[in-house]
């Protein structure tokens, strides 16, 4: 979601005010941090970064700085009372206004440029956002598409719901004519985007809602897609029809992102996940049966406030069983304003650390094990670019995520780029890499 605003951002400039992107900072006008909060230390890199953009402004007062997301979404005024020499303050739902904030900055300066007040914009106003980005841009064969803002299940770790904002889905036709510019432009995988992706219920022409399922169907049409990717989903939402679209879209790659947090029932109730661990193992078996090469990974938080040992053992079972194939992992972080910062945290950090080392092992053995079980077998890969170091070679993704170099003909390369190809595997090169054969020309 980050990436994808980042990419609007440019965007709402290159439009408005003809800047392009530098990756100078010594001759940018207008410096961007785009901000996440869902770790303590996520935020705290903002005002150590801050800090290092304050002396670029001392030698340059004409340079331009704009703290967005959800940082700036939950601290606000404060982000100019720590660091006064912020021009702009905006949140997650108001990028499409930079320009505006831009011009203001900039006559604030002209009128009064010892006694600048920043300009901020972190307010929530519904999906509006969607209205006034211009025409989406492509960089290679894969895009973003957000479809939803927003999350309303209030887990009690999860500080989303206070930055973002309650959930708002985008209209139906307004999601497709995204995609179907995007497809036009050459994109051929599209990785539908939002806090809580699959419990879109974004509204048709009729007035009647279209849930997850059925967006799915509907750009699994989309003349030029030929993959679909999703993130991120709730088990709560992850409903039988979009099991059974597995099935049905062989578009869907085989591989789901669907976080559970904790292996422990207890700790879930203290989450406020409102599902338990058979509910999630059911849904994966269901999966599982309809797709048997299915790649799951997931997201972890190790050492939340009371969690035993008995607990942390469930988790490790739990990754265990489930295998899968790589995971977010993180230490608890006390998020302000969540029900979780007044739990009694009673696990040391030490702990806490050699927990999360534990698990991981476990993760990382999974991954490689996968990864060298793909040796041998064939697999669906969408060509992206030739590889830098390899001339000879052409480089892309398999469903499962895996980076995938299989030599070609020098001469031919660019007949393949943005198809889809199956490749058989050869050789194993990284946790993440493999090397194989070209096979056959999918579309």
């Amino acid at each position: 979601m980050n990436v994808y605003d980042s990419g609007k951002m440019l965007d709402v400039l290159g439009d408005s005010h003809g800047m392009e992107v530098t990756h100078d900072i010594d001759e940018a006008d207008v410096l961007l941090m785009n901000t996440c909060s869902i770790r303590e230390k996520a935020q705290e890199k903002v005002f150590s970064e801050l800090g290092r953009w304050r002396k670029l402004k001392e030698k340059r007062p004409d340079l331009v700085i704009g703290v967005g997301g959800c940082v700036a979404s939950q601290e606000g005024d404060n982000i100019q009372k720590r660091a006064p020499y912020v021009d702009m303050v905006f949140g997650p739902q108001t990028l499409h206004r930079l320009p505006e904030l831009y011009d203001q900055s900039n006559e604030q300066r002209e009128i009064a440029p010892k006694n600048r007040i920043g300009t901020i914009d972190v307010s929530f106003p519904s999906i509006e956002k969607f209205d006034f980005l211009p025409e989406p841009r492509v960089e290679g064969y894969k895009a973003f598409v957000s479809i939803m803002e927003g999350c309303s299940k209030y887990c009690s770790f999860c500080v989303v719901p206070y930055t973002r904002g309650e959930e708002l889905s985008r209209p139906l036709d307004d999601v497709l004519a995204e995609i179907d510019s995007l497809a036009a432009q050459g994109i051929r995988e599209i990785n539908l985007l939002g806090q809580n992706v699959n419990g879109y219920r974004g509204e048709k022409d009729d007035g009647s809602i279209c849930r997850f399922a059925e967006l799915l169907h509907y750009v699994s049409h989309v003349d030029g897609v030929e993959r679909i990717r999703y993130t991120t989903s709730h088990p709560l939402e992850f409903t039988d029809d979009i099991i059974d679209a597995y099935a049905q879209l062989p578009e869907l790659v085989s591989h789901l992102h669907l976080p559970v947090q904790s292996g422990s029932n207890a700790i879930l109730a203290a989450m406020k996940r409102n599902h338990t661990i058979d509910v999630y193992i059911n849904q994966i078996n269901k999966l599982k049966a309809i797709r048997p090469d299915i790649h799951l990974s997931s997201d972890f938080i190790i050492g939340f406030p009371g969690e035993t040992d008995q607990d942390f053992q469930d988790t490790l079972n739990l990754a265990k069983e489930l295998n899968f194939d790589h995971s977010y992992s993180f230490i608890y972080s006390k998020r302000p304003g969540t029900p979780a910062a007044e739990l009694p945290d009673d696990v040391s950090f030490t702990t806490k650390k050699a927990r999360l080392a534990e698990f991981q092992k476990v993760i990382i053995d999974s991954t490689l094990a996968k990864t060298h079980e793909m040796v041998g077998t064939t697999t669906r890969v969408l060509v992206e670019q030739v590889a830098n170091r390899h001339p000879d070679c052409l480089i892309g993704t398999a469903d499962n995520t895996r980076t995938v170099m299989f030599p070609h003909d020098v001469e031919k390369m660019d007949e393949l780029l943005g198809k889809l190809v199956s490749v058989r595997i050869t050789d194993f090169v990284s946790p993440h890499m493999v090397k194989g054969e070209l096979e056959d020309v999918l579309a």
